[in-house]
């Protein structure tokens, strides 16, 4: 019998790429998607299989974090051997501004989860990981963090997060529950949401080398975070409900690198230099040199000519509407007790993480700057 196993935010990029792993155990899969008006499943649509299929292990669930009927029916119909709690209002400046959603969806959320489990008789099948965050750190009070360091979060949806880790702790000594928490550091892909910073950066760099945008606004130019590849931290998820004990984990890579030098490296991957001057709100990136035969090998010779007249011109600018009410400098976490127990190691490191982005977004950039000049030849060409 295959296990069971149902996704919260199975279309997030986490959902998408947990799911594709745990299909490839050869898992029944449960994924759970807010209904929406216009299709939102494109992370899955390479797994998505027809409901007139027999013997499907992929099966998608409407639902919502906020209802709790619905999140009690769809556990006690699916039987999960396995819940990930992936789903969250989880953009950490729009939780400002919907503070009583993210409380609602991202802490709440989590105890209708563990109710429901309690309530079902479920306690002792279903093992339950919540997907914590870094931001519970946020003015940290240990460098590096790791699973014993006090948190000091900064944002509602660090707060919501907070509430969500100990009611999942307060469940599993109460109600010895198979409960862990995964404190997972900033992780990112070539499928991350697209206003999520890095993202937004491998995006905007490949649109200025492409000639399609100018510059890029960003906010905090000096924070600093610790950035590993989505792939690798779903698989320590799935260590982490393979334990016989529960408990909770930081996931981290161990090495802390600035918004600043992110953005070099995203323009690097085209051959591209760029020089920061001025401090504050008043700094700018400058184009400073272009290695034309890196620029050509990763972009297209066809665009080089363009990107040459941006030579010295600003293409990264600071917007202080980005700047966080109560910001977050410094996030590093000290993942030894996630690679000492579970046996976790991951396989990117920043720069493959990078190449992995900035790879993904110049290919994507270039479709649609095709499309929008009204070409009609066959999209496989970009394949």
């Amino acid at each position: 019998m295959s296990k069971v196993a149902l996704i919260t935010g199975v279309t997030g990029q986490d959902g998408a790429y947990l799911t594709e792993y745990l299909l490839k155990k050869d898992y029944v899969v449960h994924g759970l998607k807010r209904r929406s008006s216009s299709f939102n499943t494109d992370r899955i649509d390479h797994l998505y299989q027809d409901p007139h299929t027999e013997n499907r292990n992929l099966i998608l669930h409407y639902g919502d974090l906020t209802d709790s009927l619905n999140i009690t029916r769809i556990i006690q119909e699916t039987q999960p051997d396995e819940i990930y709690n992936l789903a969250a209002m989880s953009h950490v400046k729009v939780s400002f501004d919907t503070p009583e959603y993210t409380a609602n969806a991202d802490g709440i959320g989590t105890l209708r989860i563990l109710e429901a489990v309690r309530l079902l008789g479920l306690s002792g099948k279903s093992r339950i990981y919540q997907a914590s965050t870094s931001e519970l750190y946020g003015l940290v009070q240990e460098v590096p963090q790791k699973e014993t360091t006090p948190f000091y979060p900064r944002s509602p949806y660090a707060v919501a997060k907070l509430y969500a880790y100990w009611i999942t702790v307060n469940y599993r000594e109460a109600y010895k529950m198979h409960a862990s928490n995964g404190i997972l550091f900033n992780h990112e892909s070539p499928v991350r949401g697209e206003t999520f910073v890095t993202r937004k950066i491998t995006r905007a760099v490949s649109r200025i080398m492409l000639g399609m945008q100018e510059k890029i606004y960003l906010g905090n130019l000096s924070a600093r975070r610790d950035w590993g590849h989505a792939k690798d931290y779903v698989k320590a998820m799935y260590l982490i409900l393979q334990q016989d004990v529960p408990s909770d984990y930081v996931i981290a890579t161990g090495i802390t690198t600035e918004v600043r030098d992110f953005v070099k490296m995203a323009f690097a991957e085209g051959g591209v230099e760029i020089a920061f001057k001025g401090e504050g709100a008043d700094e700018r990136g400058y184009i400073a040199s272009i290695d034309e035969k890196v620029f050509k090998e990763k972009v297209g010779g066809e665009y080089l000519s363009a990107m040459s007249t941006k030579k010295d011109k600003v293409v990264v600018a600071v917007d202080p509407q980005y700047f966080r009410p109560t910001e977050v400098e410094l996030l590093i976490g000290d993942p030894t007790k996630s690679k000492s127990v579970l046996g976790w190691n991951p396989e990117y490191d920043l720069p493959g993480l990078v190449t992995d982005m900035m790879t993904g977004d110049i290919k994507l950039m270039k479709r649609e700057s095709y499309l929008r000049s009204g070409g009609y030849r066959i999209m496989n060409y970009f394949e």
